[in-house]
């Protein structure tokens, strides 16, 4: 029990490489006592899942968030709260992968379900349909619903759901075009994040790279630049060189020394991209080949 809750903390700390040391050692240990179907052996697979996610691991996270929710459905029925949390944890893999339509489909089901549990207030109702609004911008569907303010008015503004919520919002509007206020809530989420997270925790790090972002959408390079530069540096130390969201921080920076014409480091930086994800990914992978068509 101990190692489990450790590992959640190092979770929330954003130290996830330690974090799935814990969770695979805590599923070992949970499927030899409890067997794979018992609910608390599921709840460490969704925990690992999770923290998979949280790394640029989409597929591994998506085959055990598959396997976690059948097992959910099995044990505790399809409108158990678990089972309901796991099917939004899956929806959200499935988005970090471009898998719009199948994204939605669930968020739709989770949302309807917890909608008739919870009432339409609760915070987790919230950040599900924030959830929902994001994957239906990403499909140009301008009837994507955004319930920052509730939100903000039930938790309070420095909240981490308030905090996914807002930067959720700064999304869809960047994905709208809406450039500038895409820009102020995304300022406001990184400020949020850097004090109540810290200013090395993922989420803040992950907030500053989306204002980066946006500040080159509108020409700002020199400012992304500094932004994107930071970020990477900071990622390159926590996570490693080699890490998905370190390479995705690599590839921010290479395009905006594109953008000012700064060719020679930007290519250097693609190639390195190019390579690294080549041994991580295979020469196959759709990553890999939108790698190699940023040289072409």
């Amino acid at each position: 029990m101990y190692v489990s809750y450790l590992a959640l903390t190092l979770q929330d700390q954003g130290k996830y490489d330690e974090s799935e040391t814990m969770h695979r050692r805590t599923l070992e240990e949970r499927k030899k006592i409890l067997g794979p179907d018992h609910p608390i052996t599921l709840n460490s697979a969704r925990n690992l899942a999770t923290v998979l996610k949280a790394q640029g691991m989409f597929e591994e996270s998506e085959t055990m968030h598959r396997d976690t929710l059948n097992g959910y459905e099995k044990a505790l029925g399809p409108d158990h709260p678990d089972t309901l949390s796991c099917t939004n944890d899956l929806a959200l893999v499935l988005q970090g992968q471009g898998k719009y339509e199948e994204s939605e489909t669930m968020h739709r089901r989770t949302l309807e379900k917890q909608a008739d549990i919870l009432g339409p207030d609760h915070p987790i109702i919230l950040m599900s349909t924030n959830n929902l609004g994001v994957v239906l911008k990403h499909q140009g569907k301008d009837d994507a619903p955004s319930y920052t303010g509730e939100a903000e008015g039930i938790l309070g503004p420095d909240h981490p759901n308030t905090l996914m919520s807002t930067n959720n919002l700064a999304l869809v509007l960047q994905l709208q075009e809406k450039y500038e206020e895409s820009e102020t809530m995304h300022l406001r989420t990184l400020n949020g994040c850097k004090k109540a997270l810290g200013p090395d925790h993922p989420h803040t790090l992950m907030s500053a790279n989306n204002l980066a972002t946006v500040l080159r959408r509108q020409g700002k390079c020199e400012e992304a630049e500094t932004m994107h530069r930071r970020t990477l540096e900071k990622r390159e130390k926590i996570l490693g060189p080699d890490h998905p969201i370190t390479l995705n921080s690599a590839h921010n920076l290479a395009l905006v020394l594109q953008d000012q014409g700064k060719y020679e480091e930007s290519v250097m930086i693609h190639r390195h991209i190019l390579e690294k994800r080549e041994k991580l990914l295979g020469p196959d992978h759709p990553i890999t080949l939108s790698s190699a068509n940023n040289l072409a």
